[in-house]
């Protein structure tokens, strides 16, 4: 993979985890504490958050090709490695302060783990697909 293609999947997957985090918090909100106020300095909180949650997905690529084993195991290392750096950076910023609040974090950065794979697994279907039809047609041209 070129570099300029993994940046632009780097950034592609910040936007994705931005948007999904935002619109999570504006429900929860909007269903539990409709009167709160969402502060500006929250917002760039979350873009931090977002930027190291893609800068992790670096885990996930690699210039050889591997199994699908091999591919499933950094998959499930990504995620625990999310989930460890997300947790401790939030405990050192004093961003959660009792453990309900810690297994509230778990399970949103979870939650947004799966909307991203999802998302991302869709699009790389539809791509697979696409090269898959051009080789049918470079075949039969052959």
């Amino acid at each position: 993979m070129k570099y300029s293609d993994l940046i632009r999947e780097t950034i592609r997957d910040f936007l994705i985890i931005f948007a999904s985090i935002m619109i999570i918090i504006a429900v929860l909100r909007q269903v539990y504490t409709p009167d709160a106020s969402f502060e500006l300095n929250s917002v760039f909180v979350i873009m931090a958050f977002s930027f190291l949650g893609a800068l992790t997905g670096l885990i996930l690529h690699t210039r050889h090709p591997i199994s699908e084993n091999a591919m499933r195991f950094r998959v499930v290392l990504h995620f625990f490695v999310l989930e460890a750096l997300l947790i401790s950076l939030a405990i050192l910023l004093n961003l959660t302060n009792s453990t309900s609040s810690i297994l509230l974090l778990v399970l949103q950065i979870a939650a947004v783990y799966t909307i991203v794979r999802l998302l991302t697994y869709r699009t790389d279907k539809k791509e697979a697909q696409q090269i898959n039809e051009r080789l049918k047609t470079f075949k039969k041209e052959l």
